[in-house]
């Protein structure tokens, strides 16, 4: 079984697949170390620790660079937020996926924001960017599809996140990510209606959200937000 696979596997059965996102090679190694079966980075926690804010400001090479070098140094798959793919074409972002796969990730979070108006792209429009990620990626990558229905949407949420999510998986999608739900009324309307793993985000109680049925939890940038208070707090006290 190839890293890809394994990575796949890991969102069927339990136990549920809990991945704090990390954003460089020693959060990798320590992840690996306490045993945990996959990393997963963050795109706002990996732009910030470069210099860069979230929402794709940083540069594609650099991303890449840095991706590179996390997968290389550990031995258990690597899934890496790529935010919407780094192009508005899906020429480009097949270019694009073909050199993530390069540098040894084997998942990728996709979201359907576009980053330039902070709007959802368009159901039809992103439907066709999976099928070209898909396309360049053959059975390299799990594609973890976000849907950020809750978090652009004032209405009509659920019903949109379930008419997306439906649309993703036909177009070649793995998992499916609906930002922004905390509540659980609506995760389990939303494990019950999405024939996939179901990936929630933010630290909500595991025992419950694994007894919903839900096949993956991350936390986001809130692990790297939460580093760095630790870092402030000592510094701090240091200083006094």
């Amino acid at each position: 079984m190839n890293l890809a696979q394994r990575f796949r596997s890991l969102h069927f059965g339990a136990p549920l697949l809990f991945l704090p996102n990390i954003w460089d090679v020693a959060g990798a190694r320590l992840l690996e170390e306490l045993g945990y079966p996959a990393v997963a980075t963050a795109s706002a926690a990996v732009s910030r620790s470069l210099g860069y804010e979230d929402g794709e400001k940083i540069p594609f090479d650099q991303l890449c660079w840095l991706l590179e070098r996390i997968a290389s140094s550990v031995k258990i798959p690597v899934t890496a937020d790529i935010e919407s793919g780094f192009a508005p074409d899906p020429e480009g972002l097949q270019r694009n996926i073909r050199r993530v796969i390069d540098t040894g990730v084997v998942g990728i979070n996709f979201e359907d924001t576009d980053v330039r108006t902070g709007q959802l792209i368009p159901l039809e429009t992103q439907v066709t960017r999976i099928s070209a990620v898909r396309e360049a990626a053959g059975e390299k990558l799990y594609i973890n599809a976000r849907v950020d229905s809750f978090l652009r949407l004032k209405t009509d949420q659920r019903e949109d996140a379930l008419r997306r999510a439906a649309a993703y998986l036909e177009a070649g999608a793995d998992g499916i990510y609906p930002i922004g739900v905390r509540d659980m009324g609506v995760i389990k309307t939303l494990v019950e209606g999405i024939p996939a793993p179901i990936n929630i985000g933010g630290v909500l109680d595991l025992k419950a959200l694994e007894a919903l049925g839900v096949a993956r939890v991350s936390t986001g940038p809130g692990f790297h937000q939460k580093t760095l208070e630790a870092m402030r707090a000592l510094a701090g006290s240091w200083k006094a």
